[in-house]
């Protein structure tokens, strides 16, 4: 850990902590670490993650039996989830594959991507629906999409399912009313971005054959570690160092990792943003960023290091697989940027690297004196969400406006208002157009399309860029399919955005990152720029069992979060983007690339 010039306030951090003896009020549950009330909601009784490591090798009984039932012709696994419910286990899948079934996750609700998955075979894939709540209106919109499509070639599509959720949830008893092939109850007391070491976790990455006693014992002993004197224990040192430089300023936390290790971000980015971004404050955690010389970045930043170390890095080097990252950190620290290394060795080291992460992050919430285990600011975008699948969603985001239930995960999902034009576009004059020659969906080509305003789209772009300074960040919501292309795109996107602006940019496709940065985005300081990016999003899928479309949820969601943002006064810009060959992202990188 080299904390550089910050190094005095770590160290006078850790000495409070072993003053207050912060390690056994841990373990012990203590909410005034977090709060002076004791009663605070969801503190002490959202610590259950503590005892994942002790406890879940116990439970992996009925997940080896489930493994063990799964019929040789099925083919695929697919995991349907949002945010701490699902990624979680496609980073275990990725950093330590097994020789089970290939893992695939649907965290999208866009219909062009929910297309591209035609070809799964339902009759040889095993669906996997994963919501704490049980609510989740993307989860359960996909669940009955692929129920519906399952129960076309099989008799019994249940034996095709498995879901995870509380004891109790709306999901359990949809599981059990359909004769789900099993039904996994996960600990009421522990938050969905902590659960990677429970059911949410394990179910999914032991039947993609991932090796789990490995996992387990490692955080076990990364249990015992956290348990250890103040200086010799990695989640406190992590949650110190995390939580002191945020205080001074240093509140990007930016992610290098080696190949080996590249999945891991992806987890912490919701684990940092959905924990640590409320109240005004927050940490901003910055993944997959293309890469800057290191004298580019400012006084803003953190980095942290995943490399590979002792025989795994030997063989690496051996095989002539270069590892650039030691000397990309080597080179940050020279340039006087703080930097937190983190050396692993074997693939089963996942398991402590996720039990010290959920620790560290805690105890950093305890340094800048936020509530780490709730998430205030989502029901907002929710309720926009569904006021905009009933047509009516107030232009200004005013979010006193009446509904009827806050929760926009209810068991139902949305209901869409039957006279509402389901193509009306609420903000459509608040929408830079820049596919302008494409007409928009549902509508017919004009036949003398107006020549678009070049100047005014140029000064739309750039007076937000103008707006934004080089210790804020810019976020890039892209409620776009994805794919190949578009990853290459929103890549050279970021690359512009920090040419033009100096800022740090972060990338999220939506609706995933409501459920992982989206907390940060509303709730946190005052310090990001919105770009939100959508297309037409192609023909309309139904929702089996419901009233409304792919199409038409994606697009509230995307209005509800808009609005969100509008009501907090945030910074923001919404673009329709689309057409051939990525036209609207490259018109966009043009614009951007020209105010650099």
């Amino acid at each position: 850990m080299s904390p550089g010039r910050h190094g005095q306030d770590v160290e006078r951090r850790l000495r409070e902590w072993a003053e207050q003896d912060a390690v056994a009020r841990l373990w012990r549950r203590d909410a005034t670490l977090w709060s002076s009330d004791p009663e605070t909601p969801e503190l002490a009784d959202r610590l259950g993650w503590l005892d994942l490591p002790e406890t879940s090798p116990g439970a992996l009984g009925p997940v080896e039996e489930l493994r063990a039932s799964v019929p040789f012709w099925f083919t695929d696994l697919v995991l349907l989830g949002m945010g701490g419910s699902s990624l979680a286990p496609e980073v275990i899948a990725r950093t330590m594959p097994g020789e089970g079934l290939p893992l695939t996750l649907v965290d999208t609700t866009h219909p062009a991507a929910i297309r591209d998955l035609d070809w799964l075979r339902p009759a040889n894939s095993l669906f996997v629906v994963a919501s704490k709540s049980g609510t989740t209106v993307e989860t359960l919109s996909l669940f009955r999409h692929f129920w519906s499509r399952t129960a076309e070639v099989v008799e019994d599509p249940g034996e095709h399912f498995v879901a995870i959720t509380d004891r109790g949830s709306p999901l359990a008893e949809l599981a059990r009313e359909r004769g789900f092939r099993a039904v996994f109850e996960a600990p009421p007391d522990v938050g969905g971005r902590f659960s990677a070491l429970g059911p949410f976790g394990l179910v999914p990455a032991a039947l993609a054959g991932a090796d789990l006693p490995a996992l387990l014992d490692d955080a076990v002993m990364a249990a015992d570690a956290c348990r250890d004197d103040i200086r010799h224990n990695p989640g406190f040192l992590l949650g110190a160092a995390l939580g002191e430089l945020a205080l001074v300023g240093r509140d990007k936390l930016t992610f290098e990792a080696s190949p080996d290790w590249a999945a891991f971000p992806e987890w912490a980015e919701q684990l940092v943003a959905e924990s640590l971004g409320k109240d005004g404050r927050g940490i901003i955690p910055i993944i997959d960023e293309p890469p800057r010389d290191p004298a580019a970045y400012g006084d803003d930043r953190v980095f942290v290091g995943l490399i590979l170390a002792g025989e795994a890095a030997r063989e690496a080097e051996q095989w002539g697989d270069l590892d650039e990252t030691p000397a990309r950190l080597d080179a940050l620290e020279e340039a006087g940027h703080p930097v937190l290394r983190v050396q692993l060795e074997q693939p089963g080291e996942l398991g402590a690297l996720f039990f010290v992460w959920e620790v560290g992050v805690a105890m950093a919430g305890s340094v800048l004196g936020i509530h780490p285990f709730n998430q205030p600011d989502v029901q907002l975008a929710k309720r926009l969400a569904r006021l905009a699948m009933a047509g009516d969603t107030p232009p200004d985001g005013n979010p006193d406006e009446p509904s009827a239930d806050a929760d926009a995960g209810s068991g139902t999902g949305p209901e869409a208002d039957p006279e509402a034009d389901p193509e009306a576009d609420p903000e459509a004059d608040e929408t830079l157009d820049l596919v302008w020659e494409l007409p928009r969906f549902g509508h017919a080509p004009p036949r003398n399309p107006p020549a678009p305003d070049v100047d005014g789209i140029r000064s739309w772009v750039h007076g937000f860029l103008d707006e934004v300074e080089p210790t804020d960040y810019i976020a890039v919501q892209a409620y776009l399919a994805g794919g190949e292309e578009e990853d290459d795109l929103l890549a050279a996107l970021r690359a512009a955005l920090a040419g033009a602006t100096g800022a740090a940019t972060t990338l999220g496709y939506g609706p995933r990152f409501l459920h992982s940065t989206g907390q940060l985005h509303k709730g946190g300081a005052d310090n990001g720029a919105f770009l939100q990016l959508l297309d037409d999003a192609g023909a309309h899928i139904h929702v089996p069992e419901s009233d409304f479309t792919f199409r038409q949820l994606i697009r509230a969601q995307a209005l509800g979060d808009l609005g969100a943002l509008a009501a907090r006064g945030c910074r923001t810009l919404r673009v329709r983007v689309g057409g051939p060959e990525g036209l609207g992202l490259r018109r966009l990188i043009q614009l951007v690339e020209e105010r650099g």
